[in-house]
């Protein structure tokens, strides 16, 4: 994957853990990290925000505001949150309209299936 410097995030708008609404321009002024992952509470998801909620700090000591992106519903996000004790937001991609904003959504090779899946991805 390329990667690319100074291009503008797309439009969004979406709902988040702790009622919060978060969208393209709703932290201007501050860096904005989204990662977008499979599932909540799979052996790779849960290690991968883990890894978030043990850098947090360090992310908000230098401006930046974390957000999880997944397809699943805010019931599981705020479980997920609650178990792991993540210190920011998960949102809540219900309709894959982020996920294909951000061109996460890939084919996969599950079980000798061909699955579309959530390729783990972070944007800043």
């Amino acid at each position: 994957m390329a990667i690319v410097v100074n291009k503008p995030l797309p439009e969004f708008e979406a709902n988040a853990t702790g009622g919060v609404k978060v969208s393209n321009t709703s932290h201007n002024g501050q860096v904005m990290i989204l990662y977008f992952y499979p599932k909540d509470n799979t052996p790779g998801c849960t290690t991968e925000a883990m890894q978030f909620r043990d850098k947090y700090k360090d992310f908000v000591k230098a401006g930046a505001a974390v957000f999880g992106v997944s397809r699943d519903n805010m019931k599981s996000h705020d479980e997920f949150k609650a178990k792991l004790e993540l210190p920011f937001e998960l949102i809540a991609d219900t309709e894959e309209k982020m996920c294909h904003m951000f061109g996460v959504v890939k084919n996969k090779i599950m079980y000798g299936k061909k699955v579309k899946g959530i390729e783990r991805s972070t944007f800043l």
